[in-house]
């Protein structure tokens, strides 16, 4: 038996000859992804024609570093834009049929001159298309948890925003519901940055705040006489009636040291150094 590797640069002139047949073959294969093509390349700039032209050469040419590389690159692009994978996968299974449909023809004119080792090329050929397809989802799968780690500390950030007023001063304006979660990431934010900016003032505004549960409430106190034992005295405005309501049932008092102010205007007043 010849090696199939013989056959590389025929097949890349057969396939380069038959292009447009090749792609009529393929959209007719890919039923749900032939009418999301344009949608595609316009939401991530994903050309997946001329990509999968580029894959078969990678395929018939055994380059597999290129091949791990494209597919490397195609995992980050589709979970940079969160193109639907189910998509990715019938496109590189219709590939594969495609190919063995086109490798079927290129047999059948070059049999008696040069005869393909089938079990061979078989192994290489599904061998290349699964590699591309691991190699792709572990890229997807890898950047996309990236990218929700990123997302996450933008909103733990975002969450627990700290707003300098001057050098020794700053503003925490606290808005929407404060869960335990919250109120952890709260902690580490408030007392890092008490350490790394040295503030000597910081004015919690918690009239964004509907309601706290008493847990909360608990841990909200804790951070605040933590932040006294480092030097940070701790002013809060905004309090709304029905957390205030909640404390006095719940018999939970503030250290006398912090002092609370109704608005944050008034805070800004009394604290402001113009």
């Amino acid at each position: 038996m010849e090696d199939t590797s013989q056959h590389s640069v025929k097949l890349k002139e057969f396939f380069g000859e038959n292009s447009r047949e090749f792609e009529k073959k393929l959209l007719s294969e890919a039923v749900n992804v032939k009418d999301k093509i344009d949608e595609i390349l316009a939401i991530g700039n994903i050309d997946l024609v001329n990509n999968a032209h580029k894959l078969v050469v990678y395929i018939i040419d055994g380059k597999e570093k290129e091949l791990q590389l494209f597919a490397k690159q195609e995992g980050i692009a589709w979970a940079s834009h969160s193109i639907d994978l189910s998509f990715k996968l019938e496109w590189v299974q219709a590939i594969r049929r495609t190919l063995w449909n086109f490798l079927e023809q290129y047999n059948a004119l070059v049999n008696e001159q040069i005869p393909l080792n089938f079990f061979k090329l078989e192994k290489e050929i599904n061998t290349r298309v699964d590699a591309f397809l691991n190699t792709f989802f572990i890229s997807y799968s890898t950047y996309k948890d990236s990218l929700i780690m990123a997302h996450r500390k933008l909103v733990e950030n975002l969450s627990v925003p700290i707003i300098p007023i001057n050098t020794s001063v700053c503003i925490l304006p606290l808005i929407g519901s404060v869960d335990v979660f919250r109120t952890s990431i709260l902690e580490e934010k408030v007392l890092n940055e008490i350490g790394i900016s040295r503030i000597q003032t910081l004015i919690m505004d918690l009239s964004g705040i509907a309601d706290m549960e008493a847990e909360v409430i608990d841990h909200l106190m804790k951070i605040i006489d933590a932040a006294s034992l480092m030097g940070c005295n701790t002013v809060i405005t905004g309090f709304r009636a029905e957390v205030v309501k909640k404390m006095i049932k719940l018999g939970i008092t503030f250290d006398p040291k912090t002092k609370t102010l109704g608005t944050l205007q008034q805070a800004l007043n009394e604290y402001l150094i113009i």
